[in-house]
């Protein structure tokens, strides 16, 4: 079987902006994940230097269903954003990988020659995850169990090989020989790297901060992102807060014997994340720096019992599809759905762990699930200008048995 992967050529990340990660039942639990998204699209367009008129299309993520609205989440956003009414919008999904997939298609876009431009667009809300039922469309019987059930919960559920996502993580540990310590050892620094990086003001680059306003088309009816009272502004990411290992050692762990508890897994917020994909020649035309040159991309099967060990097939065919090894990558963003899951990927990719989620990951800063991989992309690419290093591979495990990767390289190591 071929793999998945490919590199890519003249395709550049123009400009990413995001909401900041705010956390589950907070500040953003009411705001529909269409006007999170329709926030970062127009920081993103603003950033770039681009008018929106010359964007051909979008394309967007957004897992659950978190609105009434959500069938035409993908096409308002980008009608919000200002996108000529003309250029089509796609929704994409593959779960946790749903931020890189909507840049791997902007990309093909890109290739195939449908657009110059495209908007990227990853939103989540999890706090609006819905409380549902499938079963009662033709009314509910009498004495007939009622199956209203928690959307959010039940997912984590993979019913192929009958374990919840928390456990393909304690597989990996068991696999691995990763022990308790260790993982609370390695959220306690994904804390502290986190921390660090928003005193710096490093993930303020990132931020479009969020505040109460209305998005306007003419011809159409306004919508509006309200914040609750008294909440002004939200300009940095809530989550981060000291967590030693010790503090994070005394909490209970999610299945008897395991490795896994809320502390050292991917906390859930709230957030929405976009980036512009252009070509060379709308690049030029920008008159501003690019964020990073889109170098290549790949996804990857894996048994869905251990579907945490996916970024390792993922990156390393996309290493093999560039020519590259682990040696050329100067960092590394593995999404941290789970603290045993990273450990896992660093230990069967020889990973030296100080180019590993140099800035703290989604144990730290949350995981707004279709919107995370824009948000490494981003980390990733701001942080290689930072150090003037040339390549970086951001990727993600991904529910069902996947993996995901993108190489990215330092636009001052390329030509334009």
């Amino acid at each position: 079987m071929p793999e998945f992967a490919r590199p890519m050529h003249d395709t550049w990340l123009l400009a990413g902006a995001r909401t900041p990660w705010v956390d589950y039942c907070g500040a953003l639990a009411a705001v529909s994940p269409t006007d999170l998204g329709i926030h970062a699209a127009r920081a993103a367009i603003e950033r770039s230097g681009l008018p929106a008129s010359a964007i051909g299309a979008s394309v967007v993520a957004s897992m659950a269903h978190a609105d009434f609205d959500a069938y035409v989440l993908p096409r308002h956003v980008g009608l919000y954003a200002g996108l000529d009414i003309a250029a089509p919008a796609i929704g994409v999904q593959r779960i946790c990988g749903s931020g890189f997939e909507v840049l791997r298609q902007a990309a093909d876009q890109i290739a195939l020659g449908y657009a110059d431009a495209v908007l990227a667009v990853g939103t989540e809300s999890m706090s609006r995850n819905p409380i549902c039922a499938y079963t009662h469309r033709s009314g509910f019987k009498l004495g007939a169990p009622v199956e209203f059930k928690d959307f959010l919960w039940e997912a984590l559920d993979d019913p192929a090989a009958r374990v919840s996502m928390i456990q393909t993580a304690e597989n990996l540990a068991r696999q691995y020989g990763i022990r308790r310590e260790a993982v609370d050892a390695y959220a306690a620094r994904s804390f502290d790297r986190a921390l660090h990086a928003q005193s710096q003001g490093w993930l303020a680059a990132e931020i479009a901060p969020v505040t109460a306003q209305r998005f306007g088309r003419e011809g159409y009816h306004d919508r509006a992102l309200r914040l609750p009272r008294k909440v002004e502004a939200l300009a940095q990411d809530t989550h981060p807060k000291p967590s030693p290992a010790a503090v994070l050692a005394g909490l209970r762990t999610v299945y008897e014997g395991g490795v896994q508890t809320a502390g050292n897994s991917a906390a859930l917020v709230d957030g929405a994340a976009a980036m512009v994909v252009g070509n060379g020649e709308v690049m030029r035309q920008s008159g501003r720096a690019p964020l990073a040159r889109l170098a290549g991309a790949s996804a990857a099967g894996v048994p869905p019992e251990i579907m945490g060990i996916g970024p390792v097939p993922a990156i390393r065919q996309l290493l093999t599809a560039y020519g590259l090894t682990m040696a050329d990558i100067a960092l590394v963003e593995i999404n941290e759905a789970q603290g045993a899951q990273v450990l896992a990927c660093a230990q069967a990719l020889a990973l030296d762990e100080n180019r590993l989620n140099v800035n703290g990951g989604s144990i730290a800063l949350g995981h707004p699930l279709a919107a995370t991989g824009l948000r490494l992309t981003l980390t990733a690419a701001l942080e290689l200008q930072r150090r003037n290093e040339r390549y970086a591979v951001v990727s993600a495990c991904v529910g069902g048995g996947q993996g995901m990767a993108l190489l990215i390289e330092n636009p001052d190591y390329c030509k334009a």
